[in-house]
């Protein structure tokens, strides 16, 4: 594993520090090779007196998610564990953990899943989760007879059973965060990664997404690339699985809570101000977009009020 660290913000999970009480959450940089196609490896463990639910608004990002249900000492073969490709979510993401249990996830870059993918776009899988054999089918393929199931988003599980029990307790048995991020290595490093210019391409036009404020509108692409409107759409479409559009409103409303999180009892900054800075003609659709997407307005949210 490597001394650099990814990424230390909690941008998308909704109270990120109520989850953070009750679970061990972790990131870790992959191998140097991967590091290009990819955010960070996740991984979380919990053990529960009562069930708690967790809310997070997904990024647009695809995940590999090795999860297993049950005491975390007992062998993976025992527990219910299952290994699923979980597309771009394309609203509020909600799990219910209960008891004790252990994920471990792969987040890709955007635009960096399809390397390891080829075969299908990326949209393939937007607003779906299903097994990971159904992506990899020469990734450890098991004999079970859930090996072809296909899970949609919210029906996930039995998402993976067919996946083998060998593969499963690499990456959820050991005691160790080393030995699980080795074995993801492991897994990826097997299937990929595969040359593909275009998709360098999406994640150099995500990063200019995320990381620069001015780009309000896909106009701002079409004028920064000299892409036609059109062949931004493909290129999203293909290798992000999201189309350009709603990346940019999606990196809003993460900044907007953001803010709403930073800000506290306080009740928020100031919303017509933000609205403005994020590139809304008006507080009422920054207020409306947060509103759809966490289930409470931004305002309530600022001051404690959580999703649904």
């Amino acid at each position: 594993m490597s001394d650099s660290a990814p990424r230390k913000d909690t941008r998308g999970i909704v109270d990120p520090a109520e989850l953070l009480s009750r679970v061990r959450f972790r990131r870790h940089t992959p191998a140097p090779e991967l590091r290009p196609y990819l955010e960070h490896y996740w991984l979380i463990d919990w053990e529960l007196p009562e069930p708690y639910a967790t809310h997070v608004v997904p990024h647009p990002s695809m995940n590999i998610v090795f999860q297993r249900y049950g005491a975390l000492g007992a062998p993976a073969a025992e527990a219910r564990a299952s290994a699923e490709v979980s597309g771009i979510g394309l609203g509020l993401f909600t799990q219910k953990l209960t008891e004790a249990g252990r994920v471990c996830g792969i987040q890709f870059r955007p635009g960096g899943f399809r390397p390891f993918a080829p075969a299908w776009p990326v949209s393939t899988w937007t607003g779906r989760r299903v097994p990971l054999t159904e992506v990899f089918p020469d990734a450890d393929t098991g004999t079970g007879t859930d090996a072809g199931r296909r899970t949609d988003a919210g029906r996930g599980t039995d998402a993976g059973r067919g996946t083998d029990a060998g593969l499963l307790s690499a990456v959820l048995s050991p005691d160790t965060d080393h030995a699980r991020v080795a074995a993801l290595d492991a897994f990826l490093l097997a299937h990929g990664p595969a040359p593909d210019p275009a998709a360098d391409r999406a994640m150099e036009l995500v990063d200019l997404i995320r990381g620069d404020r001015t780009v309000r509108k896909v106009a701002r692409l079409v004028a920064e690339t000299g892409l036609s409107a059109r062949s931004l759409q493909r290129l999203f479409a293909t290798h992000v699985g999201v189309g350009p559009k709603w990346v940019i409103l999606r990196y809003r409303v993460h900044e907007a809570l953001e803010r709403a999180e930073a800000a506290g009892a306080a009740g928020g900054p100031d919303w017509a101000a933000l609205a403005v800075e994020l590139g809304y003609s008006d507080q009422a659709h920054l207020v409306r977009d947060v509103t759809a997407t966490i289930g409470v307005p931004p305002t309530a949210y600022a001051r404690g009020g959580s999703a649904p």
